[in-house]
């Protein structure tokens, strides 16, 4: 057995509220007593954020190399919910929250919904799908993120469980994410929220099946999303990205991470050149919505996402791009902990509270 598959084991053995009151205590620290801890790094003019530093720090605690660890599905999905709730406990507390069931493509799929408290009826509501590779991630690993959204912009979040790979392969989460946008367009007044004012967001994978649902509704001509904002997107396969090399290891999200879950979630011919996952060269792109784009310092993916919002721009699309310099890949999983990942995440929320308020 490797020796990342054993600390990974070992980590799950530690019980959950410990290591968040660990995480909490490591970055509750006065930033001279962090900046200590950590280790400082520039690429390309970019500072590697303390807080950042310190992710790294605790991940190596952890026994974490990579988002895909040990190539054991079932020990890295639970190894990512283990960190997301260690650094995500606590967030948000008086936003409400219910289940509920929406649409897939196939089948009805769990989803949860975010309301903060005062909220009144006839609020922005924001579709979000989690990242993870298409493989890892689920409802609970992305608890702390969607009520942070909901809280901060003031807005519902309605969270959506869609169909992972290996054992639902592409195109089940593109079609499930369409399917459920398409159910939330439909029945946003039943869930307290504005139809005209629905918006699609997600993070990493999750916000390449934003995108893709964006731009599969924009085609069809029908209802659509008012927006899309996408953390850190995921918008081809295209071995050419320059980031890719160069954050390639050693900075959470790894290359090899990004080509095992592409194979997983890709695995037949044709698959990852396929629009409704290689969004990056769609053509059909000029009818989307107005869209950001938020693309971290230190991520692997940091220039696919910035060359989408530049797609989008060529094709006519309202999009722009936001750099979050210090930044690495999944920071908006830490907003539970990381005063730097909140400001971040804060300057996209105010971009997506401003167009919808202005609908």
């Amino acid at each position: 057995m490797a020796l990342t598959e054993v600390l990974q084991k070992l980590a799950l053995k530690i019980p959950t509220p410990l290591v968040a009151g660990g995480a909490k205590l490591l970055f509750g620290l006065p930033v001279p007593v962090k900046q200590r801890l950590g280790s400082p790094r520039t690429v390309e003019g970019n500072e590697l954020d303390v807080d950042s530093q310190l992710t790294l720090l605790l991940l190596g605690l952890q026994g974490v190399d990579g988002l895909s660890g040990t190539r054991d599905v079932a020990v890295s999905r639970a190894s990512m919910l283990k960190l997301s709730q260690a650094v995500g406990a606590g967030t948000a507390p008086s936003v409400g929250v219910r289940g509920l069931m929406v649409d897939g493509a196939t089948g009805p799929l769990p989803a949860r919904l975010y309301t903060p408290a005062g909220l009144e009826a006839g609020s922005p509501l924001v579709v979000f799908f989690h990242g993870g590779g298409f493989v890892l991630g689920d409802l609970d690993s992305h608890d702390a993120p969607c009520r942070y959204i909901a809280d901060r912009a003031r807005v519902r979040v309605l969270s959506v469980d869609y169909r992972l790979a290996p054992e639902a392969i592409f195109p089940a989460a593109a079609d499930d994410a369409v399917a459920a946008t398409t159910w939330a367009l439909q029945h946003a007044d039943q869930l307290g929220a504005d139809p005209a004012r629905v918006a699609v967001s997600g993070d990493s994978a999750g916000g390449n099946l934003a995108a893709v649902a964006a731009r599969e509704l924009a085609l069809a001509g029908g209802a659509q999303p008012a927006f899309s904002l996408l953390f850190y997107p995921v918008t081809g396969a295209d071995p050419a990205n320059r980031s890719r090399d160069t954050f390639a290891s050693g900075y959470f999200l790894t290359k090899a991470d990004i080509d095992y879950f592409r194979q997983l979630y890709t695995p037949e011919p044709g698959q990852d050149t396929d629009p409704k996952f290689d969004v990056l060269h769609a053509d059909g792109l000029a009818g989307i919505g107005r869209t950001h784009v938020v693309v971290a310092g230190f991520d692997p993916l940091r220039d696919e996402g910035a060359a989408y919002a530049q797609r989008l721009r060529d094709a006519g699309v309202d999009a722009t791009t936001q750099l979050a310099p210090g930044a690495l890949h999944g920071f908006l999983n830490t907003v539970g902990v990381s005063a730097d990942a909140r400001v971040d995440v804060d300057a996209a929320l105010d971009v997506l509270r401003d167009v919808l308020a202005h609908r």
